[in-house]
């Protein structure tokens, strides 16, 4: 199959995922109270889709969509502070012609590289429930499937051990920010702290820290 139609295709059923009543609910909810900064905005609501290139050699996994993020924009890390610290590193590794991600027409393009989730679905509190990591593990695996990818960026400790685990690694593989492990076909896994607020608020997190392990991510790709 093309790949362009491949990553379409899978995004579609994406999109029309059914599998977590909790978070259907939670998800429709929130679009239709909206924050009253975005009362204007006409909310996503739905499961968010992969972005970037369908060609991509390097993926990104993140989390799950933030509430008035990605369930609002439909876009991945899009529209929240954790997308715009993201996208600058993308940006600063050469990997995005912009720096910025506000909108799903808003020109962004990402080099090489796509990005995911764990969950597509905005969960309570960011917090998914197990039986939901389970439910959406298939979408992160035929996501990995479409493409030989030569390495995976790791958004915290979720993202690390269910990538680790759809590579056929050991989920027990500590995490920590900057830990680079290769999987068995070679492929290098880099984990960096997932760019939330409650990491870079409190310095957990810096740019310089994320672009490390961007820039790491990138090597890999040639």
């Amino acid at each position: 199959m093309n790949p362009a139609h491949a990553f379409q295709t899978l995004n579609e059923e994406i999109v029309a995922c059914t599998r977590c009543p909790r978070l259907r609910d939670w998800c429709e909810t929130v679009a239709s109270q909206k924050r009253r900064s975005f009362q204007e905005d006409d909310y996503w609501g739905s499961p968010v889709p992969n972005f970037g290139d369908p060609l991509a050699l390097g993926l990104v996994v993140g989390l799950a969509p933030a509430a008035h993020g990605g369930n609002r924009t439909g876009r991945m890390f899009t529209g929240d502070r954790s997308g715009d610290w993201l996208y600058q590193a993308l940006y600063d590794a050469g990997l995005a012609n912009q720096p910025t991600s506000l909108e799903r027409q808003d020109g962004l393009e990402l080099r090489g590289v796509a990005v995911t989730a764990v969950c597509h679905c905005a969960p309570p509190e960011n917090k998914p429930a197990p039986g939901e990591v389970v439910n959406c593990r298939e979408h992160l695996e035929r996501t990995i499937a479409l493409r030989p990818y030569r390495a995976f960026l790791c958004l915290g400790s979720l993202a690390w051990k269910e990538t680790l685990g759809c590579l056929g690694m050991k989920k027990s593989e500590q995490f920590g920010h900057g830990r680079q492990v290769a999987d068995p076909k070679g492929r290098l896994v880099v984990a960096s702290y997932h760019p939330s607020q409650q990491n870079t608020f409190t310095g957990r997190l810096t740019r310089a820290m994320l672009l490390d392990a961007v820039r790491a991510f990138a090597s890999a790709l040639g």
